[in-house]
């Protein structure tokens, strides 16, 4: 842990030295799915960026606990207070048990991340387990006067709260008088003494499925409640990182640290790092827009907006390509280019096991192991760190076109850091060599790449261009250097 870690810290608006709470020890809280619909190129964000960020803590020597949750109740449709659960409302179009659909789309979301090589969180809690944790919550923040019962709902008290504290706001910088003079309408809102008051507990209506007893109501809890709740009781309180898309500022976690402050008096975490929004046309790639591709769409090329399928590793690239608090705009040309630079490193990475060392070669090799981690210390600069690896990509290839010596240990350092920087931190898979068969391909196209040698010395040309044109046919690309013919798809 030698490494000094600047991250940007969403509340102060800059980039902080990071110290964990408990020396050796990272706690981090990342806003996992709404269970009710597949995954789509906006949920693999979040998760691709706090699994970079997770990888990477621990490589620097830190013991993480990362909890990231399963939204399966109280997120209603308008991100609001009003109208449907999300997942009762699929349950209800198609016929199924609501805990059905949350299961359903949850194993999905799961092979979705697999296939992505996003790490398991250590600790994934649902929030219909933790009912009883919600409830704790709404009755402590009940007895410090910061909210209220109304019909047998509980709301925050968001204007008592702002007396008392003026923090209202402070994460997403809105200014509460301008929030009251522009929050909607909704119906129901006759319940609230506010606009802007938020519900810690909903009473259920008689139709809806998904309700638990309470002090106030049978009814389910609102969804902030959830992740204050279960953010507490398994990293405690505060915690040193929460996580999420830069959607959830307002007004989930805005809320999330209200209700820690009106609770324990302090809020929920140190540090809070935001993504930013994949978009499509410079709009927002959402369920609620309709305008998102799901993940297993990229991965069949089903949707019509898809050129191509794109693999796991493909969509990965593509969104490490960017830097994690900027946006991403989807284009096939940048999925397209995505994929080739993927492609690029890996088939680096593999010439390295074809070069042959010189012996007492000077090393000129830059220090790209320093120049990775440096950009990682500086806020998880995933696009510096590539872009070194493709400057030592083209070192490597120099090596195998017999133009740049290198030594024995220049060779093991190069595959090193590709070790460590593009496999270990990025989490990028080589999905060529992958299935049990990469050492079959490379079996079979060395026996034909002797084959061609062999016609080549017997100055057979018509045999060895044959060769090279029949695996050009294929997409199998054939380069003659000074130590042999090497390939690539």
């Amino acid at each position: 842990m030698g490494q000094q870690l600047l991250i940007y810290n969403t509340l102060s608006r800059q980039k902080e030295l990071f110290r964990p709470i408990n020396e050796g020890h990272v706690g981090m809280y990342v806003c996992g799915p709404t269970v009710y619909g597949d995954g789509h190129l906006g949920h693999a964000r979040p998760a691709i960026t706090f699994d970079v960020v997770f990888r990477y803590l621990q490589h620097i020597g830190y013991k993480v606990r990362y909890v990231r949750n399963i939204t399966d109740v109280g997120h209603l449709e308008h991100d609001a207070d009003e109208g449907e659960d999300k997942i009762a409302k699929k349950a209800r179009l198609e016929q199924l048990e609501p805990m059905e659909v949350a299961q359903y789309y949850t194993n999905r979301y799961h092979s979705a991340m697999d296939r992505l090589n996003v790490l398991p969180p250590s600790i994934e809690p649902h929030a219909s387990g933790h009912i009883m944790e919600q409830i704790a919550l709404v009755q402590s923040i009940l007895d410090a006067g910061l909210a209220y019962v109304s019909n047998g709902s509980v709301y925050f008290d968001v204007r008592k709260y702002q007396e008392d504290t003026h923090k209202y706001g402070q994460l997403s910088g809105r200014v509460i008088d301008e929030m009251l003079a522009t929050t909607r309408e909704l119906d129901g809102q006759e319940e609230k003494r506010f606009p802007s008051d938020f519900a810690l507990w909903k009473k259920a209506s008689p139709e809806h499925i998904m309700r638990w007893p309470s002090p106030w109501s049978d009814g389910f809890p609102g969804w902030h409640a959830e992740c204050t709740a279960m953010g507490a009781k398994y990293l405690g309180s505060p915690f040193d990182i929460h996580g999420g898309g830069m959607d959830l500022v307002f007004p989930h976690h805005e809320s999330e640290i209200a209700q820690c402050v009106a609770s324990t008096g302090h809020a929920p975490c140190r540090y809070w790092m935001h993504n930013n929004m994949i978009t499509i046309n410079g709009q927002k790639m959402g369920k609620s827009l309709g305008n998102f591709i799901t993940l297993d769409e990229f991965f069949t090329g089903s949707h019509k907006l898809l050129d191509q399928p794109y693999s796991p590793m493909t969509i990965r690239f593509f969104i490490l390509q960017a830097h994690y608090r900027s946006t991403v705009d989807f284009s096939n040309e940048a999925l397209q280019a995505a994929e080739k630079g993927c492609s690029k490193l890996m088939e680096a990475y593999k010439a390295l096991g074809r070069i042959a060392p010189t012996q007492n070669a000077e090393s000129g090799i830059q220090n790209y192991r320093q120049l990775c981690y440096d950009a990682m210390n500086d806020d998880f600069a995933t696009p510096t760190v590539i872009s070194h690896l493709f400057e030592a990509a083209k070192t490597i290839n120099g090596a195998a076109d017999g133009k740049v010596k290198l030594s024995q240990a220049d060779i093991d350092e190069l595959k090193g850091v590709f070790d460590t920087f593009l496999f270990d931190i990025l989490g990028m898979r080589d999905e060529a060599s992958e299935g049990g068969n990469g050492q079959l391909e490379d079996g079979l196209m060395q026996i034909i790449l002797d084959i061609r040698a062999a016609a080549k010395a017997n100055k057979d040309w018509t045999t060895s261009d044959k060769i090279r044109d029949s695996l050009n046919a294929l997409g199998v690309t054939v380069k003659d250097g000074k130590d042999g013919a090497t390939w690539q798809i």
